[in-house]
């Protein structure tokens, strides 16, 4: 006995793949737009790429496409993370060192 019908259950699989990867595409938009990615781990990104490239190949391997594209979704939203990341921590070690006075020097004045 069916609960859902087939169609009913490809319907509630494309309406919840998109929430998810609407809330985490807004996750990356907020780190993208706020500059900075303070308390965000990379290994977070590390480990959502190689799970989303894992089930991406499972999900191509028994047929479930809105499993293919909710994690080829999900895999594409984890490059762009740690992309982010990258970037971010990058502009903060380079700030980091311009506000940097070596010691026994006296910062220049304008």
């Amino acid at each position: 006995m069916r609960i859902v019908e087939p169609m009913g259950s490809e319907a509630i699989g494309w309406f919840s793949s998109f929430v998810l990867v609407l809330t985490i595409s807004n996750q990356v938009y907020k780190q993208w737009k706020s500059g900075t990615s303070k308390g965000v781990s990379k290994w977070l990104f590390v480990g959502q790429i190689t799970a989303s490239t894992g089930f991406t190949i499972y999900s191509v391997m028994v047929g479930n496409w809105v499993f293919v594209v909710t994690n080829a979704l999900m895999l594409l939203s984890a490059l762009v993370g740690i992309v982010i990341v990258v970037k971010h921590r990058r502009t903060e070690r380079r700030a980091e060192q311009r506000d940097t006075v070596p010691v026994g020097t006296s910062p220049v004045r304008a």
